[in-house]
């Protein structure tokens, strides 16, 4: 049903273009009617202005023609004036607007089509590695990418979640023989005590104590280095190990996730092990199809401007002249089988923006050997970095990395303290309940207001304010809607009137609801989550205006009250989600 609810734009952008069929010579009729937004009226045309000079006429006549053939069509539903050299003012007739709020309210998609069938979509993000604790670093790759996972499998795309974990390489190696070294350490979940840190805070201590021994003790280096030749050839005490450090890593993983309210989960691992098999042939077919050559014993490719602060050209390597592979290898092989094997058509790759360049050169190199063609598209979703309150780096006091377990308790315990100096009813349950929903919403909401590719500070006072650019002002906004139909009597009318005149700010929520699919729609081709945010603060603010200058339970007439009970609706189901898609709960009371 929602492919068929056409908004207020796309209805009005239809009755024009039928005015300009019928009052415009052919060679001119086809044309875009360029319907915006407008401060004069509700839409703006400005076909007039941009056929003048084909038309070899005054923009002002063409625009006369046209707002003719309106005037004459009642099914337009239309009020028309023609403004300055030749714009088209556009105001839709209150029936019209009101029958779109019924028409969205019926839609249990609130019109939102799906314009994204038929593209089967690779979202890669979070990609923490194994055996180490999840930071800040990981904080908007995890944020961004679930919110377009979200959005994208809303407008109908198929979606894979992709969890690249860093499950692979010498570090491994270091560690397992650091463990077997040490039988007393303890990193198991059984063997640790109530109270300890989990097991990869453990894993975490133990990798830096191994790397400190590596780097101190040349026996034990060599050691470790012949643990990763027994581990990459198979080897199954080895093997398992890892697989012990992987299966618990995973665990801890999904705590984070379940606490950020991501929609990742184990089945959605695939790290670098994964690509182990294809490595070789990736190599050989890099090799064979002359893309890549030997340069130093090296398979490399070469790009046209890439070149180092010495001015010599700078490859992606894709065999080392060891014979081993590294991280580009494998991003080729995932690349390879997600379009070979999964047949996906469109990969998303959510990684900091210091990864611009290795992503240029595989995808280049993945263009060139005919992977990536015009019907498959390679995006990196490049974010800035999360600075400290100051706008600083963010670090510890000791300058260490700020575990992200510890980001998240703090956005919960200052929206609970933020809460508690607000007037509420909630038992110490409940607030336990919204202050994690207020909190965990508060930082993702910032993280995704802003454009991605800039940095923020992580402000936790700041975020969890009920007023400004805030996900809880909007989370408030919402309990609002929710308190009011609360409170609405069981046998109150819920009818709407269509005939029912208009009130200015009534207008303006209406329109801002009517640009929800649009919107999500946008967001999906530009793969820029604060558009959806600038929209619902929008969306909040106009229902803020509405609801100070139009009483809804209070109203004059019962008929009156049920158009803005239904309203309220509308609104409150536009911003639930709209949130959602964010990964932002929306609790009922605050």
């Amino acid at each position: 049903m929602a492919d068929d609810v056409c908004s207020l734009a796309e209805l009005t952008r239809g009755a024009v273009s039928a005015a300009m069929r019928a009052a415009l010579p052919a060679e001119l009729a086809e044309a875009d009617p360029l319907i915006r937004r407008s401060e004069h009226a509700d839409y703006q045309a400005n076909a007039a202005m941009s056929l003048a000079k084909k038309a070899g006429r005054k923009p002002r006549d063409l625009a006369d023609a046209i707002a003719g053939a309106l005037r004459e069509d009642p099914a337009a539903g239309l009020a028309v004036e023609v403004s300055g050299p030749g714009f088209l003012n556009l105001s839709v007739t209150d029936r019209a607007v009101w029958r779109q709020v019924a028409a969205r309210l019926a839609d249990d998609r609130l019109g939102v089509g799906t314009p994204q069938l038929g593209r089967r979509t690779v979202v890669e993000y979070s990609s923490p590695n194994i055996a180490k604790e999840m930071h800040v670093g990981h904080l908007r790759t995890t944020i961004i990418g679930d919110a377009l996972a979200r959005l994208l499998e809303y407008l109908g795309a198929e979606v894979l979640r992709q969890n690249h974990l860093g499950d692979w390489g010498t570090q491994f190696g270091m560690l397992i023989q650091f463990i077997d070294e040490h039988p007393d350490a303890k990193w198991r979940a059984q063997d640790l005590a109530e109270g300890d840190a989990g097991t990869v805070s453990a894993l975490d201590g133990l990798y830096r104590q191994a790397r400190a021994k590596f780097d101190a003790d040349p026996e034990f280096a060599d050691r470790a280095r012949r643990r990763v030749v027994t581990l990459q050839s198979g080897d199954e005490a080895t093997l398992a190990v890892w697989r012990e450090l992987v299966r618990e890593s995973e665990k801890a993983f999904q705590v984070i996730y379940d606490y950020l309210g991501v929609s990742l989960n184990a089945q959605h691992s695939a790290g670098e092990s994964t690509y182990n098999r294809y490595l070789d042939e990736v190599a050989a077919e890099v090799e064979a199809s002359g893309v890549g050559q030997i340069s130093d014993g090296a398979l490399c490719v070469f790009f046209d401007g890439v070149t180092g602060a010495d001015g010599n050209p700078v490859p992606l390597i894709v065999r080392k002249s060891d014979g081993g592979y590294g991280y580009a290898t494998t991003d080729l092989a995932a690349i390879r089988y997600r379009i070979r094997d999964l047949k996906m058509n469109r990969l998303i790759y959510v990684v900091g923006a210091p990864q611009a360049l290795h992503f240029r050169m595989v995808f280049d190199t993945a263009r060139r050997l005919g992977w990536l063609t015009d019907d498959v598209e390679a995006v990196h979703i490049a974010f800035g970095n999360v600075l400290g309150p100051d706008g600083k780096p963010f670090k510890t006091r000791a300058g260490g990395t700020v575990r992200l377990v510890e980001l998240l308790d703090e956005a919960v315990a200052r929206a609970r303290a933020e809460i508690e100096t607000k007037p509420h009813t909630l038992e110490p349950q409940e607030l336990d309940v919204v202050a994690r929903q207020a909190g965990i919403g508060a930082v993702k909401y910032a993280d995704l207001a802003t454009s991605r590719t800039k940095d923020y500070s992580f402000d936790p006072d700041r975020m969890v304010s009920f007023n400004g650019n805030t996900g809880v002002y909007l989370q408030y906004a919402h309990t609002r809607i929710r308190s009011i139909l609360r409170k609405l009597p069981e046998d109150a009318r819920t009818e709407l009137d269509v005939d029912a005149p208009l009130h200015p700010a009534e207008r303006g929520l209406i329109l801002l609801n009517d640009q929800f699919a649009g919107t999500l729609t946008e967001v999906a081709d530009t793969l820029e989550p604060h558009r959806l945010c600038g929209y619902l603060f929008s969306l909040a603010k106009a229902f803020t205006e509405f609801y100070e200058a139009c009483p809804v339970l209070t109203a004059e007439t019962e008929q009156l009250r049920a158009n803005r009970v239904e309203l309220c609706r509308l609104t409150g189901a536009t911003l639930a989600e709209g949130l959602r898609l964010l990964g932002i709960e929306t609790p009922d009371r605050m």
